[in-house]
């Protein structure tokens, strides 16, 4: 049986909560909006930290939270939500048009299993939004150096890069549509100090994109068209009869 690692995505649910947390908190709730602002269909989820609403911005009617065992401390202010596990998701094949996964792939022991789940209940040409910290970026950088706290919750071993992701994406019925990075600070504990390195973000979108802590991706699910072909007597049957009515015309112009 698949399960979310608890400790983890609860301890990340009180990290949004600092300084760091509210920083990317913020960029991704911007870029987010962008993605999903005209994402159209009947029923859109976001899968984890249901108490962070980045479904705010999109006008589908019907919208599902789920999540997978927080405190009841965590779920104060959120709106209803289901528990679920993102492995297992209670929903019907292809019966979703819009999947938000904030940093779930990162928080779960089976990530692959989780894109195959959202892979599943997504509709034909439905969106799936993705976010997650950059393992190859400054704040990666600083998780891997011994003897030093790590600014994130999350283990950067198990953080999963945007190249992994691109290759399951391969593997899956899935289309990258667009995608940013972001948060470019130096790791930092504090508010003041991320102000002062605040210019790094205008400058890493120019100089080193790739290097953003954060990143957010949206995919489209595409599948191939089936076109319905009738049997091949009737397209021969139909020449024969055109051909026909030809000869009978030309013959009654001879004569």
């Amino acid at each position: 049986m698949f399960e979310l690692d608890q400790p983890l995505i609860t301890e990340l649910a009180g990290w949004l909560e600092t300084p760091a947390g509210q920083y990317v908190r913020n960029w991704e709730q911007k870029k987010t909006n962008g993605m999903v602002t005209n994402a159209f269909g009947y029923h859109a989820v976001q899968v984890g930290l249901p108490h962070w609403d980045l479904l705010a911005a999109n006008r589908i009617p019907h919208k599902i939270h789920t999540h997978s065992g927080f405190s009841e401390d965590s779920l104060i202010g959120a709106s209803p939500a289901l528990y679920a596990q993102p492995e297992q998701l209670p929903f019907e094949s292809q019966s979703v048009d819009l999947l938000i996964l904030p940093h779930v792939l990162e928080c779960s022991n089976h990530p692959h299993q989780v894109l195959r789940e959202a892979e599943r209940v997504l509709v034909p040409e439905g969106r799936l939004v993705i976010s997650g910290f950059n393992p190859w970026s400054l704040w990666g950088a600083q998780a891997r150096i011994p003897g030093v706290d790590p600014l994130v919750p999350v283990p950067a071993h198990m953080q999963v890069s945007l190249p992994r992701l691109k290759d399951w994406f391969k593997l899956l019925s899935l289309e990258i549509d667009r995608g940013h990075f972001g948060c470019y600070a130096a790791p930092c504990f504090t508010q003041r100090w991320l102000q002062r390195w605040s210019f790094m973000d205008a400058a890493g979108d120019r100089w080193w994109p790739v290097c953003g802590a954060v990143y957010v991706v949206a995919a489209v699910k595409r599948v191939a068209s089936v076109r319905l072909v009738g049997p091949a007597w009737k397209g021969k049957k139909k020449r024969r009869m055109r051909r026909a009515a030809v000869v009978a015309s030309q013959r009654q112009a001879g004569s």
